[in-house]
């Protein structure tokens, strides 16, 4: 790939111009039981558009992520898709939280290795520190589980994906990002059909944060 100019990489949070583009990208990444539909991304932006973000690559969206504010304590560590996303329209963001929950980080197949993803991942992390969040924290998925369901526990492969051994495109990115593994969910996207319907909480801890 040739190289690509900072200049033709731009960040910017999703309005109400993008909604089409960003609907369209998701669709094209995820199954049907998992992408946005429309009104998804209208009830994000009316209720917290500050977390919701996405990078135009030469004028076209190319990436995506989405978010909402919680206090973890509300849901536990075990949790579901639809049940901490209010099946994704977010009607549930609480803006007195004191964690972002991050629900989706997409990049357009086409535009993978020009480390979008990083870059969503880092403007994540400066909304968590300009709101002064304590951390970040999301259920992530673990695409390549499928591929070892008959031989190994989702404990063992998460095990073996953190210490090195198996990669996972989704889990090894989200460690190398500085994300560690509280725990694993079940049923946390039923459709789901690579990860198995599992999920990993992953945790950033802003070291930034002060006491309110």
């Amino acid at each position: 790939m040739a190289a690509i100019s900072h200049r033709e990489v731009n960040i910017q949070n999703i309005g109400p111009n993008d909604i089409e583009e960003v609907v369209e990208l998701s669709k094209i990444v995820y199954d049907p039981g998992i992408a946005y539909e429309r009104d998804h991304l209208e009830s994000q932006l009316d209720i917290f558009p500050q977390g919701q973000l996405c990078i135009r690559y030469k004028g076209k969206v190319v990436a995506g992520c989405s978010s909402l504010m919680i206090n973890i304590e509300d849901y536990g560590e075990s949790h579901s898709f639809d049940e901490i996303t209010d099946e994704g329209y977010i009607r549930n963001h609480d803006p007195n939280g004191l964690t972002l929950y991050g629900f989706d980080v997409t990049v357009h197949p086409d535009f993978r290795g020009m480390h979008l993803g990083r870059r969503l991942y880092d403007a994540r992390r400066d909304i968590c520190r300009n709101l002064n969040l304590k951390n970040i924290m999301f259920g992530g998925r673990i695409p390549h589980f499928y591929k070892y369901a008959d031989k190994l526990s989702v404990n063992d492969y998460i095990d073996q994906v953190v210490e090195g051994g198996i990669y996972d495109p989704v889990l090894t990115f989200q460690l190398k990002n500085g994300f560690t593994v509280k725990t694993v969910m079940e049923n946390y996207l039923p459709d789901d059909k690579e990860s198995l319907s599992y999920g990993t909480l992953m945790e950033w801890k802003n070291d930034q944060y002060v006491s309110k």
